[in-house]
């Protein structure tokens, strides 16, 4: 059977394949930041610094490597927006690298999504969650309250796209005025550092373990492209998605670079090495046992916002794939009022799978190997569609052209090396997973049951 591959026609899709789909667009602009925003800061803003203590040992090492990785997200904000401007439709990579490249590339990128984009992550974040739940309330068990978090948000975005994106909103406002409140209230208490604290020894930037902490703030960063997966249902997608990518983005970097400077300020090395619910022993450290096991309480609140934009995002690009592929129709079902039922009950029975077999961190370096691999190759998209289709209308052009989308795609690239040296199982996982997929578009391309047969 010959392969055929969808060319764009210059000024096509700016204008008329955002409405292709048939959503109503729904969404404002300022829902799509808070997204963004809910969707980066998660399980990894409060748990992964304890992860970077044994491995990076200055304090201001860690806070470079946050650096690092808001800018590195702000360049891919950067250059997905662009993407995003000149195809306005729910799928994210699924849609861009199926666009750009060839259906093939496409439909992994949406398997990867499912697996490694959305599933990995909700089980993630539900586990960081239920971390900080099992400190305030020992007698929980922490897989068993992850998963309930996954089923109920999962039953409320089946439910209604309003009312869920609604909640999402307000989840999204309150954790932003929780950091900033956490991190306020501790310049009052917490004595400034000592200035040799905060020195670089940039020797230790080109060793192996400053690498895999940049892979773990990778994940903490991951959700930047958030709005990208909602393009269809997005209103006036061509001012508000450029908007909510890099507005968004930019936000949640001044926010982690405020929050992990109290946490390694306001406690010591030895408590937070290898904790998860690195919020709740700095709560605890600065603001004292009941202050801190309030501060903790909101922290646990606050993660919520993380896993219910991701259980609203996921979804549109399963449903993308089923308007594309016949055998895929199944997870296009909405309810009336609601989001895709079934391909949100598919992205909860793989997140509780995650939840019962994977420890948190297996999931952080599984994640961050395939994403990086997923992003970089959207990013260089940019380059790519500019070369292919020269006259094409783009609302929005990547600002630092080809500058930005380079250095995010040799970044990525040296992500996946790092990450094949250090955690070859992980990374091979990874691998297996892009196998599978293409097996499975293999499969549904033979049976001619895609929109190109």
């Amino acid at each position: 059977m010959r392969e055929t591959r969808p060319v764009a026609q210059p000024g096509a899709i700016a204008g008329e394949r955002g409405t292709e789909s048939g959503l109503p667009r729904r969404l404002g602009g300022v829902t799509a930041t808070l997204v963004v925003i809910a969707s980066m800061i998660g399980s990894g803003a409060f748990t992964t610094t304890g992860l970077l203590v044994g491995g990076i040992s200055s304090t201001g090492g860690i806070l470079l490597a946050w650096l690092i990785g808001g800018v590195v997200a702000l360049f891919g904000a950067l250059s997905y927006a662009e993407l995003a401007a000149c195809i306005p439709r729910n799928g994210g990579e699924y849609r861009l690298l199926g666009e750009v490249y060839h259906p093939a590339v496409g439909f992994v990128a949406g398997w990867i999504s499912l697996v490694v984009g959305f599933s990995a992550p909700i089980a993630a974040s539900a586990l960081g969650f239920a971390a900080y739940v099992h400190a305030l309330w020992p007698a929980l068990p922490p897989k068993g309250t992850a998963i309930a978090l996954v089923l109920m948000l999962s039953l409320l975005h089946a439910a209604r796209v309003t009312l869920g994106a609604s909640v999402q909103n307000v989840f999204a406002a309150a954790k932003v005025l929780l950091i900033v409140a956490f991190v306020v209230g501790a310049l009052f208490v917490v004595a400034p550092p000592a200035t040799d604290s905060l020195s670089i020894p940039f020797g230790e930037i080109l060793q192996p373990p400053f690498a895999v902490g940049l892979i773990l703030v990778g994940f903490a960063y991951s959700g930047w492209n958030g709005a990208a997966y909602l393009a269809g249902e997005v209103h006036e997608p061509k001012r508000n998605l450029p908007l909510a990518l890099v507005a968004g983005t930019a936000i949640v970097t001044l926010l982690y670079l405020g929050l992990n400077a109290v946490f390694l300020v306001g406690t010591t090395r030895p408590q937070l090495r290898g904790t998860v619910e690195v919020g709740h022993v700095a709560a605890v450290a600065i603001f004292g046992d009941e202050a801190g096991r309030i501060l903790s309480s909101l922290i646990a609140l606050a993660l919520i916002s993380s896993v219910s934009a991701m259980v609203m995002v996921g979804p549109r690009v399963y449903e993308a794939m089923g308007d594309d592929y016949r055998a895929l129709r199944f997870l296009r079902r909405r309810t009336e009022q609601g989001g895709p039922r079934l391909s949100i009950a598919l992205q909860a029975l793989l997140a509780t799978l995650m939840i019962v077999t994977a420890s948190f961190g297996e999931l952080l370096l599984y994640i961050g190997f395939t994403l990086s691999l997923s992003a970089g190759l959207t990013v260089v998209g940019v380059i790519v569609w500019r070369r292919r289709a020269p006259e094409l209308a783009r609302p929005y052009r990547t600002w630092g052209y080809p500058l930005t989308p380079a250095l995010f795609a040799a970044f990525s690239g040296w992500m996946i090396v790092h990450s094949f040296y250090e955690r070859p199982l992980e990374s091979l996982f990874g691998v297996a997973t892009i196998v599978v997929g293409l097996l499975i578009y293999w499969i549904v391309r033979r049976a001619g049951l895609s929109r190109w047969d």
